[in-house]
């Protein structure tokens, strides 16, 4: 299929070993895991570890779709219950998902707008995927944002309990609906037993979004996501013949999937080590050496 004119993409079809799949493949077949290369965990923490909450670059890692509600549920909160030990695997996750995507060709070849834009909208639900793919489990403590009636029985006037609002929900996690949705997503992960191949596939599902917003080469990037929903088909029909309804499993893991806000897997993993800095900076930091 045609990219769209002015755009710097090699090719204009996609054929047999020159798919972007077999790419996906090779380059996920040379990822190098945690345990081979230890300076996974350094270079994640020279990116993520070493910042700190005074950074002069902020963002609101609140999810704006959160809206409170009369029976208070958007109230109920969760924190990491062992967040050093999380957030570097977290770290190491990140590394490796961008490693990833570095080594996929065909991404390289879009225009750098195009590419800042996936990675943007893709960073996190990609990390979700590496943290299924890498079996990495978390548990968290629950906590209680205090109630409009408590914030006024104590008489605290309205401007300070607004801000005092503002810092409890900085520091006291995010929203257990979230937190769950996270949570389910794995579990089917690891209920389905997703192989290599599979994550592969699905990570290319996942980067390559046509839905993100002003994308240049836009024709070109749905090409690239059937190609892997269509590769990810055959892949099941040739491996698992006798599981008529693994690929719809997958299909709705990956739904379950871009469900997840990206503010909410900052807030969770991230925040409580580096404090709030610009995720989006780091990850440019990380991806382009900037």
């Amino acid at each position: 299929m045609a990219a769209l004119e002015g755009c710097r993409c090699r090719g204009t079809t996609i054929r047999n070993n020159n798919s972007i799949l077999y790419n996906i493949l090779k380059s996920d077949s040379l990822a190098i895991t945690q345990e081979e290369h230890p300076q996974l965990q350094q270079q994640a923490a020279q990116h993520l570890f070493h910042r700190t909450s005074s950074s002069t670059t902020t963002t609101s890692l609140q999810d704006p779709r959160q809206q409170p509600c009369s029976c208070g549920s958007t109230r109920r909160r969760g924190v990491l219950r062992s967040p050093q030990v999380t957030c570097k695997a977290a770290s190491a996750v990140l590394v490796k998902t961008l490693r990833f995507v570095k080594n996929v060709p065909c991404f390289r070849e879009l225009p750098e707008d195009d590419q800042l834009a996936l990675i943007r909208r893709g960073w996190a639900p990609l990390l979700v995927l590496g943290l299924a793919q890498d079996r990495v489990d978390f548990e968290t403590t629950e906590t209680v944002e205090p109630s409009m009636l408590q914030r006024i029985l104590t008489g605290v006037p309205d401007r300070q309990s607004e801000l005092l609002a503002g810092q409890t929900r900085a520091t006291a996690g995010v929203s257990v609906v979230d937190i769950d949705s996270i949570k389910a997503f794995l579990k089917t992960c690891w209920s389905v037993d997703i192989s290599t191949k599979e994550y592969a596939y699905l990570k290319g599902a996942v980067l390559f979004n046509p839905d993100v917003e002003g994308l240049r080469c836009l024709h070109y990037i749905q090409s690239l996501r059937r190609e892997a929903h269509q590769a990810l088909n055959e892949h099941v029909r040739l491996v698992h013949r006798e599981d008529s309804t693994r690929f719809a499993k997958l299909l709705i893991a990956l739904s379950m999937l871009r469900a997840i806000s990206p503010p909410v897997v900052a807030q969770l993993f991230f925040r409580p080590v580096i404090g709030a800095v610009n995720i989006e900076e780091v990850l440019m930091e990380m991806f382009y050496g900037k």
